[in-house]
This record gives C-alpha cells, sequence and structure tokens, in this order.
C-alpha cells in the first residue's frame, strides 16, 4: 500500500527559471515518443489502478476487523480478515511491481532514443551553432534535463494517476461513511494548496538560484582543469581554489535561502496537515461517545482522511515537478528543432570519379555575424588539381577562415566557392568533406587507442572499420611507427583525452596518418608545424611530403621550409589577396611577403605568416 505523504518532495534544481504559468505543450512532444510503448503503458496503468483500489479497500476492512474485535467479539472473522489482508497486499506487491517495471523500463527506452536523437542532432550542426553555446549547457541538455523527463515518464506519471484516484476515491468513500466529518476534514484543503502555491514559486525560484549559482561554480572548475598546465605552469593553484571556494560561498548562501523556505513550506503543510487529523479526531470521538458512530468507522475514517492529505500534499508536489519537467521539455526540444546554418542540398550533386581536388574560390566575401565586419573581402583564389597553394599573410589576415569555408564549416555572404567546378553548397556535406583533409596545428585525438584514432578517417556509417593492415600502411606513410613500436602496447597505446600521454609531433604524425587513411583529394595544412620543435618538426616535413604528393594542397602559413615547396604563394591582408606568386618574385616585390619573410628571418623563427 502507498503511504500517504503530507510533505512536498524536494524539486531537482533547473538550469533555468521556469515562468509561473506553463503550457503542459513542450510535453506533449513526448507523445510520438511513447506511442510504440502504449500497450505497456495501459498494462502498467491497469495494475496502477488495481493497486489503488486495494489501498482504498484496506480502510474498509480495518474497519470491519476493529469492529469485530472490539464489538460483536468474533475472533473466527478477525483471522479470515487478517488472511484476506495478507493475501491483497500479496496481490498488490505484485500489481506494484509491473507496474513500476514497465514504467521504468518504457521511461529507459524512451528517453535512451531521445538522447541519442538529441546527440545526433547537435553533432551534425555547423560550428558556428557551437561557438554560440557553452559545451556544459549542451552536456546539460543530454544529461540533467532528459533525467527530469524520464523522472517524468518513470514516477511522475504513474504518482499523479495515483494521488488522483487516492484523492477522488477518498473523498467519495469520507462522504459514504460521514458527511459532517468529511467537511471538516476537506476544510483543510484550501491551506494546503494555498501553501503550495505560494510556496512552490518562492522554493522554484531559489531553487533556480542555486542550480545558476553551482553551473557557475562548475564552470570555474572545468575551466581550471582544462588550463590545469597554465594554472600550474604560474603556481596560481590557490587562486583557483579561492575562486572556486567563492563560488561555493555564494552557492550556501542561496541554499539557506531555499532551505528557509522549504522548512516553512513543510512546517505549515505538517501543521495543516495533522491540524485537521486532530479535528477529526476530536469531532468523531464525539460522535463515538455518542453512540452514533463505531470506533472502525472512525479509524477508517481518519486513514482516508490521510489519504485525501496525502493526495493534496504530493499533487503540490507534482506541480511544481510539472513546471521543472515542461522547462526541460522545451529546452531540449528547442534544442532538437535549432537548424544549422549549414543545410545539405535538397538534391545535391555527386562528385564526378576520380576526385581532382580542383578548387576557385570567385570574389567570395565573409562575415561570422551581420554585426561584425567582414573578415575577406572580394577574395577570388583557384587551386588547381595536384598544386600546392601557400596562403600567408599577418595574424588575423583570414588565412584560417579561408580553410574553414572550403569544407563548409561556415558558408561564404557572397560570392561562390566551386570544387571541381560544382559549387560547394549543391554538393553533400559527406561529399565535399570526405573529399578534403585537414591537418590543423593542435590536433586533437580521441581518448582511446593509437588504432582508433587514425581509423577514425574511414568508419563506415555501419560501424564498420578499415582493417589492422591499413592503418599499419597510413602510420608508416606518416613516420609515425619510430614511436608507436616504442610504445610499451603499441598500436593498443591508450593517447588520453586530447592525446596528451604523446607528445606535440607524435599527435600531428597521428594526425597525418588520419589524412593518409582517408586518402583525400585536397588536403589543408594550418600551421602544422608552427609549434614543433626542431627534431619534430623534421619528422612530420617528411610525412607530409609524402602526404602532399599529387594531391591539391592549402598550406595555411606554414614553416619556411614547406613554403618553399609551393607551388605558388597567396598573400592575403586583411581580408583582401594582395600578392601572388613564386617566392623569389614576392621578395624581389618588396610587397607584404618581403616584409614578413625579412621581418621573421631576422628573428630566426623561420615562420611566414
Amino acid at each position: 500500500m502507498a503511504a500517504p505523504q503530507f510533505a512536498v518532495s524536494a524539486q531537482r534544481p533547473t538550469p533555468r527559471a521556469t515562468p509561473a504559468v506553463v503550457s503542459p505543450r513542450p510535453l506533449g512532444r513526448l507523445l510520438p515518443r511513447v506511442r510504440p510503448y502504449l500497450p505497456r503503458l495501459v498494462i502498467a496503468f491497469i495494475c496502477l489502478i488495481g493497486s489503488a483500489a486495494i489501498a482504498l479497500a484496506f480502510p474498509q476492512i480495518v474497519r470491519r476487523l476493529l469492529d469485530a474485535a472490539f464489538i460483536s467479539g468474533n475472533s473466527a472473522l478477525l483471522n479470515k480478515i487478517a488472511i484476506g489482508l495478507l493475501a491483497l497486499f500479496a496481490i498488490q506487491a505484485v500489481l506494484n511491481f509491473v507496474q513500476v517495471y514497465l514504467l521504468t523500463s518504457t521511461s529507459e527506452l524512451v528517453i535512451a532514443q531521445l538522447r541519442e536523437d538529441l546527440f545526433s542532432h547537435l553533432i551534425h550542426l555547423s560550428p558556428g551553432f557551437f561557438t554560440e553555446r557553452r559545451t556544459g549547457e549542451l552536456t546539460s541538455r543530454l544529461s540533467a534535463d532528459t533525467a527530469v523527463l524520464q523522472t517524468v515518464l518513470s514516477y511522475n506519471l504513474s504518482e499523479f494517476a495515483r494521488q488522483t484516484l487516492f484523492l477522488i476515491g477518498g473523498i467519495v468513500l469520507l462522504t459514504l461513511t460521514h458527511p459532517t466529518l468529511t467537511a471538516t476534514t476537506l476544510g483543510i484543503v484550501p491551506l494546503v494548496v494555498g501553501a503550495a502555491f505560494f510556496f512552490g514559486r518562492a522554493l522554484r525560484k531559489a531553487s533556480t538560484g542555486v542550480q545558476d549559482r553551482v553551473a557557475e561554480a562548475t564552470g570555474t572548475a572545468e575551466e581550471a582543469f582544462s588550463q590545469i598546465r597554465t594554472v600550474q605552469s604560474y603556481t596560481r593553484e590557490q587562486e583557483e581554489v579561492r575562486r572556486y571556494g567563492s563560488h561555493l560561498h555564494e552557492v550556501i548562501q542561496a541554499a539557506m535561502l531555499r532551505a528557509r523556505i522549504r522548512g516553512t513550506f513543510f512546517g505549515i503543510l505538517t501543521f495543516c496537515g495533522f491540524g485537521g487529523v486532530v479535528a477529526v479526531l476530536w469531532q468523531g470521538g464525539r460522535l463515538v461517545l455518542g453512540g452514533s458512530l463505531t470506533a472502525g468507522a472512525l479509524v477508517s475514517f481518519l486513514l482516508y482522511a490521510l489519504y485525501v492529505a496525502g493526495a493534496v500534499g504530493s499533487l503540490a508536489s507534482l506541480f511544481g515537478a510539472y513546471q521543472e519537467a515542461v522547462g526541460a521539455a522545451r529546452r531540449v526540444f528547442d534544442m532538437l528543432g535549432a537548424e544549422s546554418s549549414v543545410k545539405d542540398p535538397v538534391a545535391p550533386v555527386r562528385l564526378a570519379r576520380p576526385v581532382r581536388g580542383e578548387i576557385s574560390m570567385d570574389n567570395v566575401s565573409f562575415q561570422y555575424n551581420p554585426e561584425l565586419p567582414e573578415v575577406l573581402h572580394g577574395v577570388s583564389l583557384r587551386i588547381r588539381a595536384g598544386e600546392v597553394v601557400a596562403l600567408v599573410g599577418p595574424s588575423g589576415a583570414g588565412k584560417t577562415t579561408i580553410a574553414s569555408l572550403l569544407p563548409r564549416f561556415w558558408d561564404v555572404t557572397g560570392g561562390r566557392i566551386t570544387f571541381d567546378g560544382i559549387d560547394v553548397r549543391d554538393l553533400s556535406l559527406k561529399d565535399l568533406r570526405g573529399a578534403i583533409g585537414i591537418v590543423p596545428q593542435e590536433p586533437t585525438l580521441f581518448s582511446g587507442t593509437i588504432t582508433e584514432n587514425i581509423a577514425y578517417a574511414r568508419i563506415g556509417d555501419d560501424g564498420s572499420r578499415p582493417n589492422e593492415d591499413a592503418v599499419r600502411a597510413a602510420a608508416r606513410a606518416a613516420h609515425a611507427m619510430e614511436f608507436i613500436e616504442r610504445l610499451p602496447e603499441g598500436f593498443n597505446t591508450r593517447v588520453g583525452e586530447r592525446g596528451v600521454k604523446l607528445s606535440g609531433g607524435q599527435r600531428q604524425r597521428i594526425a597525418i596518418a588520419r589524412v593518409f587513411l582517408k586518402n583525400p583529394a585536397l588536403v589543408i595544412l594550418d600551421e602544422a608545424t608552427s609549434s614543433l620543435d626542431t627534431e619534430s618538426e623534421r619528422l612530420v616535413e617528411r610525412a607530409m611530403e609524402d602526404l602532399l604528393r599529387a594531391r591539391s594542397t592549402l598550406i595555411i602559413a606554414h614553416r619556411l621550409s614547406t613554403v618553399l615547396r609551393a607551388d605558388r604563394l597567396v598573400v592575403i591582408d586583411r581580408g583582401v589577396i594582395v600578392e601572388e606568386g613564386r617566392h623569389q618574385e614576392l621578395l624581389a616585390s618588396e610587397g607584404v611577403y618581403s616584409r614578413l619573410y625579412r621581418g621573421q628571418f631576422r628573428g630566426s623563427d623561420a615562420l611566414v605568416g
């Protein structure tokens, strides 16, 4: 039998405040996801109704038991009633098991699919979306918000139905037992409901304040962990502890306010609930003394009164949980409805085979945000099939922006870019990006093994992976075998988060091996050796010599030795191409390239941009 409750259960804190009046429409968007499991839910609610019916019958059985014991003195009847109660409770236990199992397992299935769909949607959004969202916010949608929705499906929904049955059934049976006492019992309901609405709103606001401050503290900790080398190199551990501690102090202050509100709320509910019980006991006792009510009837009446009071308190609590769930559903489905600024064409054009890797930028302009100035102004650039073009220029000139536009991480705001003569916006993203390999300045590896990181380049949609020989061949081509074979576990060595267990040069060669395995028609090298030491640079340079052979290549501000191998140098300054030609020609022109070269060469750092 479900125990009646007066107290309102603690609410989960939400990352954002919920409005005072909320529409159930966002929760309605869960219905299509629940519909396939409707037979399971029907069985669960039939079991719930059966369990509630047994609970509501219990006070009537207690009434007969007491009257049999104290009025008629019938011990045989007393024994039969006790055995019958045990049988009923056994049936109720089975019904509760079936109901809880079906609801919990269904909620797990529904929310797991929702999380998968949300992750799948987010992972396909353009990089522009992620520049406007904090990582913590996105993971909160995947974990905290979906957990709230899971609680709705697995607990809140069944509890709402159960308490509604208790409330309606309890009032009906109270009225049938004694209408006068029923009026006394229901007199506390307006007080409980009013307190629930008044304090519930304050409690939700206080809970949101606590969650906001917890989020700030978590953000501070996350930032310190992600920059742990900087923190420790400046010996600022205590400063970070102080910052985190100050946030925790704010959390404690907000939590104390919430505790005061919650304590007052529960105190009022407890007083109202048990005050009503005292009133019923006093009035009912007088009726028993007067002979118009039996002791068994009074006890059964009190049990029904507890059901009604507990149902009112629980429903008030569930109202707060409902508002929280609506907010969570709105955030999750808003995220699911977010549109990518870079979309696949409705009828994509297929790239001809073999892919040549020819790029043409025609009068391209670009700005990251309509409120910001343009980064590129009328840029026209061509990379012929198999040609190596180096793009150089001062910091902030727009070099990396061009490298981001080619695979459509962003879309141009003016002009067009073609790949093998086809506008990149007419190609599917899979086709276009599958033909481009990128070696960034700081390659980020996943926390798995070396094999998994290299094989990442050629995982099929069905999860199929390249064979071991292909992975080894890619590592050999990238000159990575010499360090992989020295590792205790070889290719099965786990590289740690972001590849922290490997040196910069080793990470770079793994990244190059990944591109070798991908075998793209166009390679983009974005300052791929600028942060390496001389020995690592030499090994990476040798790997890149093989990688660039017979491939179209765009080199972004590379080391001098690599730039000198380019067929053509393109100099960009403030978003405009200002010079173009070979190394010696540009040196002789005494322009931007010449100034960059001579200035950096004098600084004994062989960089060109």
